[in-house]
């Protein structure tokens, strides 16, 4: 058997209440009704950018709406890890170089009214170049790995759109059977 889908937020959650922090993410207040039949997308994560979803859990879900659900959360903590990661990576490996190149010049972090210094795009240029360079397989195995989680998910939506098409043509009815008590 599959262990539950753990959500971005119990992953988030659960991390930050090991590291002593108290178990608060932006996230909490983003809670669909218990009534909700619809999937809710909440505003970007700080870190990922990317918008959490809520996926709605249809009262009768069938084996293969649950797989693929699990599937859509797997691949959506998936991504957000990666993101999370690749955007904490860039923003510290560029704070690094914008230091070292302010230092080379003899600057210091800020000017002397107190403001940040910062560099020309064309002597950043040189770090995303070089930041792009050295994530190339990265992204390369991270844009195939996301392409096959896609075909796996359309597929499997096409396989759920017609087990609920054949449902309906057979006349089997999808919420709960109302039983009648003789009277």
């Amino acid at each position: 058997m599959k262990p539950p889908c753990r959500t971005r937020r119990s992953i988030l959650t659960s991390s930050r209440h090991s590291a002593g922090q108290p178990p608060q993410d932006e996230n909490t207040r983003f809670n669909p009704a218990p009534t909700s039949k619809y999937d809710w997308i909440g505003p970007p994560d700080r870190l990922s950018n990317l918008r959490p979803v809520i996926y709605h859990i249809p009262e009768n879900e069938t084996q293969l709406e649950r797989k693929l659900r699990h599937l859509r959360q797997e691949t959506e903590d998936w991504n957000h890890a990666f993101w999370t990661y690749q955007n904490v990576t860039f923003t510290k490996e560029k704070e690094q170089f914008i230091l070292s190149q302010l230092k080379l010049k003899g600057l210091t972090e800020k000017d002397e009214r107190g403001r940040q210094r910062t560099l020309s795009s064309e002597e950043m240029a040189v770090f995303y170049k070089h930041f792009l360079d050295k994530n190339c397989k990265k992204h390369a195995s991270y844009n195939k790995e996301w392409y096959r989680r896609n075909f796996t998910i359309t597929l499997l939506m096409g396989r759920v759109t017609l087990h609920s098409i054949w449902r309906a043509l057979s006349g089997q009815v999808r919420s709960k059977r109302k039983t009648m008590m003789p009277e």
